[in-house]
């Protein structure tokens, strides 16, 4: 849910943006093994991926939105299952809308419902599912506490993916969400970066009209950690000349400007894709509307919002292919 702030505390945030220590080894790790209860050889896709073969990932967003979709998601499911050119999906957050109570259970079915996709699944999460979970509606919690509730489910086993076919990734230590993997002379990454201004607006369910020390600091750390692995990314791409990068979040972080809280993971977008000899590729959510645009003017920069919220459900299959034009997409809709 797109929401801003005005409280003069967000400046806090805004100076010090992407301002980091000095980067060491700690920010990812790549090196998993299998543990017992994942003892088949998942996909290694922690490696930079030079075949000109192509992919295709299946991408959603702001879904399951109500009861109606709740009881209807398998129809999405099964449409994305069923598709032989998708070998992974990425869902963009918000798993639930914002009135729906951000429950244990509600988070178990949508774990529930991942599992079941049979090819990996990449999560990123979104604001309904711990930000905005203050108001009344949500269940009047303690955002930071649903936010680690959120880490415990989804990503109880950091470096694997979920879905059917297990399979590893790049993680950031310090936010685990964050991930990175590399297919067809391209290397993903997906940013922790929510709406309601990246998580900085006030908690006005729980009676603060400002953000709080420790939301404050909650967002400042997950800013820095994402110019991190913005940097990082971009690093790994130019190190191993690929073609193209891709960067899948909940936010969107042109509705029509970004928030202050956002501000500086855009600024370091901008600023490693002006650099990159590439091509860059932006997956949001949160606003619903399919948007294709181009918002740094830049005509190595695309941005894809997804469709989101109501029905029919749909997903977007985007392909990469190295031998031809490097990204290219169509909207799939989902019948039944």
């Amino acid at each position: 849910m797109k929401h801003g702030s005005a409280s003069v505390l967000v400046l806090i945030v805004v100076l010090t943006g992407c301002t980091v220590p000095a980067r060491d080894d700690r920010g990812t790790t790549s090196t998993i093994s299998p543990t017992a209860e994942n003892s088949a050889a998942p996909l290694d896709l922690t490696r930079a991926e030079t075949s000109f073969d192509p992919t295709t990932v299946a991408v959603i967003g702001d879904v399951p939105y109500g009861v109606d979709q709740e009881e209807s998601l398998n129809l999405l499911v099964d449409a994305i299952n069923d598709d032989p050119e998708v070998q992974l999906t990425i869902h963009l957050g918000d798993i639930k809308d914002g009135n729906t109570e951000c429950s244990d259970e509600r988070f178990a079915a949508a774990l529930t419902t991942f599992e079941s996709f049979d090819e990996p699944l990449v999560y990123t999460p979104g604001d309904n599912e711990w930000a905005d979970c203050h108001h009344a509606r949500g269940g009047g919690y303690n955002p930071l506490e649903r936010l680690t509730a959120v880490r415990d489910t989804f990503f109880a086993d950091p470096g694997f993916l979920l879905g059917g076919q297990r399979a590893i990734v790049d993680y950031q230590a310090d936010v685990v969400e964050n991930v990175r993997w590399f297919a067809s002379r391209v290397v993903f990454a997906t940013l922790h970066v929510v709406g309601s201004n990246n998580g900085l607006d006030p908690w006005t369910g729980l009676e603060h009209t400002v953000p709080t020390e420790d939301q404050i600091d909650e967002v400042a750390a997950r800013i820095a950690a994402a110019c991190t692995w913005v940097d990082e990314t971009f690093d790994s791409a130019e190190q191993h000349d690929l073609d193209g990068v891709v960067l899948a979040m909940h936010a969107d972080t042109w509705a029509p400007l970004p928030s202050s809280a956002e501000q500086p993971i855009v600024d370091r977008i901008t600023d490693r894709a002006t650099a990159f000899n590439g091509m860059v590729l932006i997956l949001q959510g949160d606003s619903h509307e399919y948007v294709v645009d181009r918002p740094l003017d830049n005509v190595s920069v695309t941005r894809v919002v997804v469709h989101g919220e109501s029905l029919p459900f749909e997903y977007l299959r985007l392909t990469i292919n190295p031998t031809r034009r490097l990204f290219t997409w169509e909207r799939v809709p989902v019948t039944g």
